[in-house]
């Protein structure tokens, strides 16, 4: 992808029946712009990121936001945010897909 250009996170979404879909719209040392594509009933388990914040933006459909112990509906316009550390994670509980970005600063550290 050629910068800077207008992302439209829907047409890089990558569906997959066997597994949560996740692609890449953008990567340096500073940020990671990921898109995670969930089928009904798919989710991303619990998890942490040592030296990492972690923004969700849900960009289309609902589901659930699993921060640590907590299981909070979201919707295409919420925003969550985990911090460095903090567990999280994302269900699709809808019968339709969702589509969720996450941006992960500081980016990956490449060794």
């Amino acid at each position: 992808m050629t910068h800077p250009s207008i992302i439209r996170p829907a047409d890089h979404a990558q569906w997959r029946v066997d597994a949560m879909g996740k692609s890449t719209l953008y990567e340096s040392a500073h940020v990671l712009v990921g898109l995670n594509a969930f089928e009904p009933g798919q989710s991303h388990r619990l998890h942490a990121h040592a030296g990492m914040d972690k923004v969700y933006v849900v960009v289309e459909g609902s589901g659930l936001f699993l921060l640590e112990h907590e299981r909070l509906p979201m919707c295409a316009g919420d925003v969550l945010v985990a911090p460095d550390g903090v567990p999280h994670g994302v269900e699709n509980n809808s019968d339709a897909r969702l589509l969720v970005m996450a941006l992960l600063a500081p980016g990956p550290r490449r060794t």
